[in-house]
């Protein structure tokens, strides 16, 4: 797999290529950006929503279960660490992202907890809570 990112000709708009598909990511206008495109944790959170539905239709379909539509609501957000005993430090806050899942068909309450526990278990929501290395390097 392969994903290339470069700079496009506004501030902060960025072309992505992936394979042949291109997409563009962008900040808003308060970061300094034109909004053009979505925010890099914009693209982070569709890429964990898409994992997440096409796991879950996956999933279904292979069970032969009535899944007939999967909505999702994502969102990310900076909270505390711990109750606030440190809240005056940046150090104290950690990421969080909220899922918000609709699963819409012809299923037994025991088939939604079913898949809202598969829901966890995507590639990507494994990949996100797992210990993640990235390594930065200069091109040749």
């Amino acid at each position: 797999m392969s994903v290339s990112v470069e700079s496009a000709s506004a501030e902060f708009l960025e072309n992505i290529s992936v394979g042949e598909h291109r997409l563009h990511a962008d900040e808003p206008v308060s970061a300094g950006g034109q909004d053009a495109a979505p925010s890099p944790y914009e693209l982070l959170l569709a890429a964990l929503g898409a994992c997440k539905v096409i796991t879950l239709r996956m999933y279904a379909k292979r069970k032969g279960w009535s899944l007939q539509k999967v909505q999702l609501n994502l969102s990310h957000s900076r909270v505390h660490a711990e109750d606030c005993a440190n809240c005056e430090r940046t150090d104290s806050l950690i990421d969080q992202i909220e899922v918000e899942i609709t699963l819409q068909g012809e299923l037994s309450a025991e088939q939604r907890q079913t898949l809202l526990a598969i829901a966890e278990k995507c590639p990507v929501h494994r990949t996100l809570t797992s210990h993640l290395r990235i390594r930065t390097r200069a091109a040749p």
